[in-house]
């Protein structure tokens, strides 16, 4: 009996303390604790911390829990106006506030340690982000040293979160290391967008094969401002925020942002949000200059004329080398070209590589002036080109990037199947392997076909120093005269072709400086060819068709051979030999062409054969500048008609040199080159 009594006034009293518990926080005014909080707040997180409105707890049973449990009251929190401060070194008092909070509590998981929230509303949250160029954010806390001893130790309460909703958030960010500025805008869109309704039914289907399907999209963002230093505006959608916490849960993007003269349109999956485990996106890039993508990528491509590629991004952010991200199945077009391909870069150390293959069905020569500077002024406004070419030049002027060549390394290897200069000059099957090795540009090989022959060039420019050194050869075989210029009729019947070697080396940082400062030389020879007129006027050679003019008149002419060695010193090219040996006269050249001034300085001496009737009495030059030459015919009277090769005083040792270049016959008539240069040697070693 006495037990009964005891334990029946035990749980009287622990009624009674459960009832003034439940009273005291159902009456207490959690406004008193505001200051504590805010005190504790601020000294964990070393920022000035503060809940500046009502603070408030109110108790509401949930009666969609069912059973017992829905008689169950649950804590409702509430809290105005919070706001937590910036560093002093910041910008303004506020990193990070909101209007309100508000979330429940399940109190039951309390039991066994866990603090289970099954939704959080945020009202109108802002953050204020900032970096300095010293590299401090204020998005970093200084949280101070823990103890040794609690450092190791997991805690042994857990945190679950349900959903998280907000009505409106605002986002400023300053980052002076990035030199950008944006103001972002992120709104909950008013019902969920299926993920298959942006990226297609296919791709959905495809990634929920191969990872999870992942969620639809929640919200819809805006921003605008400046992305390193260039003015940027973007919108698109996004996941919902619980997806970032779950790695198994591909969390859904899209975006179309402009940046510069760049547009960049992607729709997709982020899967692993909080570790930032892969990419899966269809990309689509857009602008004036594939160079654009630079700054924003700090992947190194060349000058362009505008582009367009639509293709699959896939990347792998977590791969032990380092990122790695492949571009696949892309296709696109690069001013009139089209281009087709798979590229893959990855982040590696000490330099991120650049690597795959391209393909190119129809290529436009237009549109690979750019690589060295050669297009037009308008063209290079278009692409931004800081450098515009001097009005009495030729020569490209525009310096290559090769600061940009150090940031990373290339393996890429390009096909061009038709190249088209003009209707006039067939090029095909071009074929190059361009390498990029801690800042030095080779394509070994650089191949193409033209006119039935090919043309075979090493091109080798080093951009780890300055100025840059490059050294180029180049290997022309077999070029069919009646291909090079097919509307021609009189080529029609030749069976005569163009052989030629060159090989080049200098330094500068341009086209024009390499070239004003070379050391090399030339050899070419052409048989059985003609010249006229009117082929002049075609290939539209002012100073040609005055100089055919004047050695022979109207008429088309036979070219026996034509053979040159041209020596290359300090951009000063110079002739060793250069011959022309026709039908009516043996003509020989001399001077030179200045490639650092751009200026011309040649004389021209025909000879006539034998008893044939040859008019004209005084030699020829050719002067002026590259941009603007002029021919004429020298005062000087001509006193040596009619005597042959010998008094034209052409040089042993450069004839003997072409001789290489004559090419077999193959069963064709025979190349009537060699027969010329053995006579020069003959003759001189005479």
């Amino acid at each position: 009996m006495r037990l009964r009594k005891w334990l029946s006034g035990a749980l009287a009293v622990l009624l009674l303390v459960l009832a003034g518990l439940m009273l005291f926080l159902v009456l207490f005014d959690w406004n008193l604790l505001r200051p504590t909080i805010n005190e504790k707040v601020s000294a964990a997180l070393n920022r000035p911390f503060a809940i500046e409105g009502d603070l408030r707890v109110v108790w509401h049973r949930e009666p969609e829990q069912g059973g017992w449990r829905a008689w169950l009251p649950w804590p409702h929190f509430s809290a105005e106006y919070l706001r937590l401060g910036n560093p002093s070194w910041a910008q303004g008092d506020t990193f990070v506030s909101l209007d309100s909070v508000r979330f429940r509590l399940e109190p039951l998981p309390l039991l066994w340690k866990t603090v289970s929230i099954p939704r959080i509303d945020l009202g109108a949250p802002f953050a204020n982000l900032q970096r300095v160029a010293d590299g401090r954010a204020n998005w970093t806390f200084d949280l101070g040293q823990q103890e040794p001893e609690q450092s190791d130790e997991p805690s042994p309460w857990s945190l679950q979160i349900g959903t998280i909703g907000f009505d409106q958030a605002r986002i400023n960010l300053d980052d002076q290391v990035s030199r950008t500025r944006l103001e972002a805008q992120v709104d909950p869109l008013g019902a969920p967008v299926p993920f298959a309704q942006i990226v297609g039914e296919g791709t959905a289907k495809r990634l929920a094969e191969e990872h999870a399907a992942a969620q639809d999209y929640a919200f819809a963002w805006l921003a605008k401002g400046r992305f390193r230093g260039e003015p940027v505006n973007g919108s698109g959608k996004v996941g919902g925020l619980l997806a970032l916490r779950d790695a198994s849960l591909p969390f859904p993007l899209q975006a179309d942002v402009r940046v510069g003269a760049t547009r960049i349109t992607l729709a997709g999956s982020l899967t692993d949000p909080q570790n930032l485990g892969a990419l899966d996106l269809r990309l689509k890039l857009a602008g004036a200059s594939l160079s654009h993508l630079y700054p924003l990528t700090g992947v190194t491509l060349p000058d362009t004329p505008p582009y367009a590629t639509d293709g699959r991004l896939q990347a792998d952010l977590q791969d032990a080398g380092g990122a790695i991200f492949r571009y696949r199945g892309f296709n696109g077009r690069i001013g009139d070209s089209d281009i087709h391909g798979d590229l893959t870069f990855v982040a590696r150390q000490p330099r991120p590589k650049l690597s795959g293959q391209l393909t190119s069905d129809q290529l436009l020569f237009a549109d690979l002036a750019p690589l060295i500077g050669a297009d037009s002024n308008a063209e290079k406004k278009e692409r931004g080109a800081a450098a515009n070419q001097p009005s009495d030049k030729v020569l490209p002027v525009e310096e290559f990037r090769t600061e940009r060549w150090r940031s990373m390394d290339a393996d890429v290897r390009f096909i061009g199947k038709r190249i088209v200069h003009s209707e006039r000059l067939p090029i095909s099957d071009l074929d190059t392997h361009v390498v990029l090795d801690d800042g030095v540009l080779s394509l070994e090989p650089l191949r193409f076909g033209m006119a039935d022959g090919t043309l075979d060039a090493q091109i080798r420019l080093n951009g780890a120093v300055t100025p840059m050194q490059g050294r180029v050869r180049l290997s022309a075989r077999a070029l069919k005269l009646k291909q090079l210029f097919p509307t021609f009729e009189p080529m029609q019947t030749s069976l005569g072709a163009l052989n030629g070697d060159a090989s080049l080396s200098g330094t500068g940082n341009s086209v024009a400086a390499l070239l004003g400062s070379a050391d090399g030389e030339l050899k070419m020879l052409i048989n059985d060819g003609a010249v006229s007129r009117s082929l002049l006027e075609i290939a539209g050679l002012n100073v040609g068709n005055y100089l055919v003019g004047k050695l022979f008149g109207d008429d088309e002419v036979t070219i026996n051979c034509a053979a040159a060695d041209l020596g290359i010193k300090q951009g000063l090219m110079s002739t060793r030999l250069f011959v022309i040996d026709t039908e009516n006269a043996v003509i020989k050249v001399d001077g030179s062409a200045n490639f650092a001034r751009e200026q011309l300085d040649f004389e021209i001496v025909p000879a006539a054969k034998g008893l044939r009737i040859f008019s004209l009495r005084s030699p020829l030059y050719v002067r002026g500048t590259f941009k603007e030459p002029n021919a004429g015919v020298q005062a000087t009277p001509l006193a040596l008609r009619g005597v042959g090769l010998l008094a034209l005083g052409v040089a042993v040792a450069p004839a003997a040199g072409l001789l290489a270049l004559v090419a077999p016959s193959e069963g064709e008539e025979p190349s009537q080159c060699a027969p010329l240069l053995q006579q020069m040697q003959k003759g001189g070693k005479g």
